[in-house]
This record gives C-alpha cells, structure tokens and sequence, in this order.
C-alpha cells in the first residue's frame, strides 16, 4: 500500500510539473505578473510575454563573444560567394539552353526555307503536279490550285528566308 501511495505521488508530482510547464506567464500594462493556463490578451505585446507553454521562461540572447562575432563574419561572405557561383552557374545553364533553342529554331527555318524553295521553283516549271486526295485518288493541280500553292510556298519563302 505505501509503495502504491508513493507511486501515486509521484505520478502528481509528474502531472503537477507537467502543467507548472504548460502556462502562460506575461505582465499586463499596470506591471502586474499574470500566470495562466489560456493565452494572454490580443492587448498585451509580445516582447511582454515572459512565458509560453512548453517554451520555458524567455530568455534573452548572449552577446556575442568577439571570436564568435568574427566567426560568423567570416563565414557570411563565404556563403555568399557560394551563393553567388551557384546563381552564376544557373545563369550560363539558362544562356546555354537558350541558345541551343535559339539553333534549334534556326534549323528548322532553314530546312522550312530550302523546301518552301524548291516547291517554288517546281511549281513555277510548269510541270503536271499531282497529289493524292483523302479518298487515296491521284488528283492533278489545276491552274487556280497550283497559284494557291504557288502563293503559300512563296508566303513561306518571306517568313523563313531572312
């Protein structure tokens, strides 16, 4: 029974430390020192919240040491020069695809130009041109469908042939 007693205890005690940690303490504008389970009022600052749940009492920050003042200075400049030659790279990675769309672009203008080319220069020759219809019948060119063919090609020619 005393070694049930004794664990109970201790279990509150446990519980009683638990809930001490739980609370909000803060000082309302009159300087008076408030301790709750609920938040504090939307009225009080932040900088007057002296307590948190599961934060602990607030604290302020050290001051610096001078080594470590330097320490930090030191490894600032060096981040940003990282930063900066990962930003460099990133920007010759973007040049670079650019330009090889830029080429991409230029080759296909090119082979669009020398076709567009040649389909002048066979539609201006005169010869019988035929295709084949959707039905899968060879059709011949009339004179109207071969100056529509004529004036696209040409069309062609101006947009891609710069």
């Amino acid at each position: 029974m005393r070694r049930y007693l004794s664990l109970v205890g201790a279990a509150i005690l446990l519980l009683a430390a638990q809930s001490a940690l739980a609370q909000w303490k803060w000082k309302d504008a009159q300087g008076q020192t408030h301790v709750s389970d609920t938040p504090p009022p939307r009225e009080v600052l932040d900088k007057d919240i002296l307590q948190r749940p599961n934060q602990g009492p607030k604290r302020s920050a050290p001051a610096p040491t001078s080594a470590s003042a330097s320490a930090s200075a030191a490894s600032a400049p060096k981040v940003d020069a990282e930063l900066e030659a990962r930003k460099a790279k990133a920007d010759a990675e973007q040049k670079a695809k650019n330009k090889a769309e830029e080429d991409k672009l230029a080759a296909l203008r090119a082979e669009n130009c020398q076709r567009a080319r040649q389909q002048v220069t066979t539609l201006q020759s005169g010869q019988r041109i035929a295709r084949i219809n959707a039905k899968g019948e060879r059709e011949f060119l009339d004179d109207q469908a071969r100056s529509q063919e004529l004036q696209a090609a040409q069309r062609v020619v101006a947009s891609d042939c710069k």
